[in-house]
C-alpha cells in the first residue's frame, strides 16, 4: 500500500480497457478515482460498481480534444477532493490505414486525441501540481512509440510524440513525477476505431498474442506507489510471446 492510499487520481478514457481496469484496481487499493470519458453511461456503471465494493469514485463527461472540458474535468477532481495527485492521460484512438489510402480525417482525429489530448491533460493539471509542489503524470504511449509498423505510421507518430512530450516535461520538473507506460498488444476497444479493411485484417494477426488491461493497471499502480523522490520514467508491458 506504499504511497497509494487516499491519493486522488484522474483518468481519461476510463469507460473501457486500460482506463477502466486502472480505475477499478486503484480504487480497490484505496485511491480516490475520478473517471472521464465521453460515454457517461459507462462511467456511471463503473463508478457505481466501484462504490458497491467500498471504493471512492466520481465521474464526469470528457472529450480530451476540448481544452475547456479537460480543465473542467481536472477542476472537478480537485474541487471534490481538495487536491489532485495523479493525472493519467490514457484516452486514445487507433484508426490504422496505409498512408496511400489518404484517410486524412482519421489522421487528424488521431493527432487530436493522442497528442492534443495529452497536452490538454498536462495544461489542466500542471498548475495544480506546481502549486502543490507535488504530483504525477502518467502518459500512455505504446510499443508503437518505439517501433513503426505498416498501416500505423500516424498512430506510431503520435505515440512517439507522447514519449517526447513526457520526457521533456520530466526534464523540466524537479518536484513532479512523469511516467510513460508503453503497452504491447492489450485487450481494448482500440481496434474498433479501424475503418480500413486491410488494416483491420493485419491487426487481427498482430493480436494473436494479447494481454489483459489489468496488466497495464498493475504497472500504473507500481509507478504511483514508489516514494515521492523516485520517478519511474517508463515501463514497457507486453505479451511474453511478442516478437
Amino acid at each position: 500500500m506504499l504511497n497509494l492510499e487516499n491519493k486522488v487520481i484522474a483518468i481519461t478514457g476510463s469507460s473501457s480497457g486500460i482506463g477502466e481496469a486502472t480505475a477499478r484496481l486503484l480504487a480497490q487499493k484505496g485511491l480516490r478515482v475520478v473517471l472521464g470519458a465521453r460515454r457517461t453511461d459507462r462511467l456511471e456503471a463503473i463508478a457505481s460498481q466501484i462504490r458497491d465494493k467500498g471504493g471512492i469514485a466520481e465521474y464526469r463527461a470528457l472529450d480530451v480534444t476540448n481544452l475547456d472540458e479537460m480543465q473542467a474535468f481536472v477542476d472537478f477532481a480537485k474541487n471534490k477532493f481538495g487536491r489532485l495527485d495523479v493525472m493519467v492521460n490514457n484516452a486514445g484512438v487507433m484508426p490504422l490505414s496505409k498512408l496511400e489510402v489518404l484517410k486524412i480525417d482519421e489522421w487528424n482525429r488521431t493527432i487530436d486525441v493522442n497528442i492534443r489530448g495529452v497536452l490538454h491533460g498536462i495544461a489542466a493539471a500542471l498548475p495544480i501540481f506546481k502549486q502543490q509542489q507535488s504530483g504525477q503524470f502518467i502518459n500512455l504511449s505504446s510499443i508503437g512509440g518505439h517501433s513503426v509498423y505498416p498501416t500505423a505510421a500516424v498512430y506510431c507518430a503520435t505515440k512517439f510524440a507522447v514519449r517526447a512530450i513526457s520526457e521533456g516535461l520530466r526534464q523540466e520538473s524537479t518536484d513532479i513525477r512523469v511516467t510513460i507506460i508503453s503497452p504491447g498488444v492489450t485487450e481494448s476497444e482500440l481496434p474498433n476505431t479501424i475503418t480500413d479493411a486491410e488494416a483491420a485484417q493485419w491487426v487481427e494477426g498482430f493480436r494473436e498474442a494479447i494481454i489483459s488491461p489489468d496488466a497495464i493497471a498493475r504497472a500504473i499502480a507500481f509507478a504511483i506507489e514508489q516514494p515521492d523522490g523516485v520517478d519511474v520514467s517508463e515501463i514497457i508491458v507486453r505479451p511474453t510471446a511478442s516478437a
